[in-house]
């Protein structure tokens, strides 16, 4: 009959370990999915090509020239 308790609570504390360990490998993987997502959503704010500075360069000119006018200023 001890042998017996013993079997049994050694094989509820291996499912309760494996349960606990799929667990955390589930979170993981959603942790990882969430990073890759956030890295796929937005890749050319991180590291934006010369070109695409260029042209936000020439677009924050125009808007500046173009809040100059609307305030009555000279350039």
């Amino acid at each position: 009959m001890n042998n017996l308790v013993w079997a049994g609570a050694a094989t509820a504390m291996t499912a309760m370990l494996c349960l606990a360990g799929l667990n955390a490998w589930r979170q993981w993987l959603d942790l990882r999915r969430y990073e890759i997502a956030a890295t796929r959503s937005a890749p050319e704010v991180a590291d934006p090509k010369p070109g695409v500075r260029i042209e936000m360069a020439d677009l924050r000119e125009r808007l500046r020239k173009l809040e100059a006018i609307a305030t009555g200023v000279d350039l």
